[in-house]
């Protein structure tokens, strides 16, 4: 029985008394709860989310607070932006099969960064998400993982704020990184 099966009154009650801009997630055993993001947080989301819009395929949009489950509901996650099925989208709820997402993006949290190298990094690969972003105002750096299997990705590619990276079909363009912006010391 999964996390979700055995609390799911639990759940269901956080997620519905959440204050405004605290996300919840879970994977496994673990509930998360994080704070709303930053100005720079939202600033290098939206630079990156513009670009992804311009090229994703005509039937996908923006997934914008949707959460990406797997069939058995032992993780969820809510990527800052992800890209799904216009089908998917038009489901009743805000939950969507991970399978069906094209690509998951996080902007690293100084006060939680493990949540998303170690943790989101193992999660989206479980769940089979093709392409995982992931980008880093604390370092100025940028890494694109892909080709998961199992509980880990077998591709990695890094950049530095300031230069290119090629994001692979099927979005197919090269993503700008000289807008992005570090976290203030």
């Amino acid at each position: 029985m999964s996390f979700y099966e055995r609390h799911r009154d639990f759940v269901e009650e956080v997620l519905r008394t959440a204050p405004d801009g605290v996300r919840v997630e879970w994977s496994g055993d673990t509930l998360v709860m994080q704070a709303a993001p930053s100005s720079v947080h939202q600033l290098n989301l939206g630079l990156v989310q513009r670009q992804f819009e311009r090229h994703a395929p005509d039937d996908n949009m923006f997934g914008g607070n949707s959460a990406l489950t797997t069939p058995d509901a032992t993780k969820e996650r809510t990527p800052d932006p992800t890209y799904l099925p216009i089908a998917s989208l038009a489901r009743e709820g805000n939950t969507a099969p991970a399978e069906e997402a094209l690509v998951a993006v996080e902007v690293v949290s100084p006060s939680t960064p493990g949540n998303d190298w170690v943790d989101k990094l193992r999660d989206y690969a479980v769940m089979g998400i093709p392409l995982y972003l992931i980008v880093d105002p604390r370092e100025g750096v940028v890494t694109l993982f892909s080709e998961p299997n199992h509980d880990r990705y077998h591709a990695r590619h890094d950049r530095k704020f300031g230069d290119g990276l090629r994001i692979p079909d099927p979005f197919g363009f090269d993503l700008d990184l000289s807008g992005l912006v570090r976290c203030p010391d």
